[in-house]
């Protein structure tokens, strides 16, 4: 009796952090992550890690002209694609005034046109197959004004409009859109922000109602939800994984 072949699912992102804890909730439920990123080493370390039940290809989706031809090399080696979690991501934290044409459109360029042109090679792929997960991952920044991160902001709002535009464009065809949108996250990124700014570490867990900072499982756990099965009737949806912070005071 052949084995069932694992779903496909590609993971931008996916050595580090949410995206790392993403890939490691996919092999528990038997999905095989393809992890797009640009560390050579940390790559490899995930490599090491889980095996032969993950994927990696060192890659910048700042190369938008390469982006067809990568998601090309992906298809014609596991031979669909099911899932797509847009999770690579960059931030910068300056003063308004002080932020450049240069640093907003570098946070731009990543956080919307990277996911805009991966997003649009791999759903020809997903039309064919008439089926498809992606999420987008977002963030509480597009929800409220936070100070200092104007070009993230702008991006991470971008990806919510996106999201509501794929969804009710591609949802009749098989393919659902949908975002999780972190709170504030234990990760290497939000504690290098936090830890050095403890006005706004105060500020974060105190108007979270459960108090703590959430993990990457955390998110990870929604992404899974989305990405399979049992989210069959959503789309077009936010999943804020926020600890409440979002409707705290």
């Amino acid at each position: 009796m052949s084995k069932i072949p694992p779903p496909i699912a590609i993971i931008t992102g996916g050595a580090s952090g949410i995206g790392l804890a993403i890939a490691h909730k996919f092999v528990e439920h038997n999905i095989l992550p393809v992890i797009i990123g640009r560390d050579e080493i940390k790559l490899q370390s995930v490599k090491d890690q889980l095996g032969e039940k993950v994927a990696v290809k060192q890659f910048d989706l700042g190369d938008l002209q390469g982006i067809p031809s990568l998601v090309s090399s992906i298809r014609q080696e596991f031979g669909r694609i099911d899932i797509l979690v847009n999770n690579a991501g960059i931030n910068q934290k300056k003063l308004f005034t002080e932020v450049t044409d240069e640093d907003f459109q570098r946070v731009m360029h990543t956080n919307v046109n990277a996911v805009f042109a991966l997003s649009r090679e791999v759903v020809r792929i997903m039309e064919e197959q008439k089926s498809g997960s992606i999420i987008n991952i977002s963030s509480m920044a597009a929800l409220y004004g936070i100070p200092k991160v104007i070009a993230y902001s702008a991006s991470k709002s971008a990806i919510e409009g996106m999201t509501k535009a794929m969804a009710v464009e591609l949802s009749p065809k098989g393919i659902r859109v949908n975002v999780v949108a972190p709170g504030f996250i234990a990760t290497d990124m939000s504690s290098k922000a936090l830890n050095g700014d403890p006005e706004r570490k105060g500020k974060a867990l105190g108007r979270t109602p459960i108090g703590y900072l959430g993990t990457p499982e955390d998110v990870a756990e929604a992404v899974l939800f989305l990405a399979t099965s049992s989210s069959k009737y959503v789309t077009g949806t936010s999943i804020r994984v926020d600890g409440g912070n979002a409707v705290g005071f």
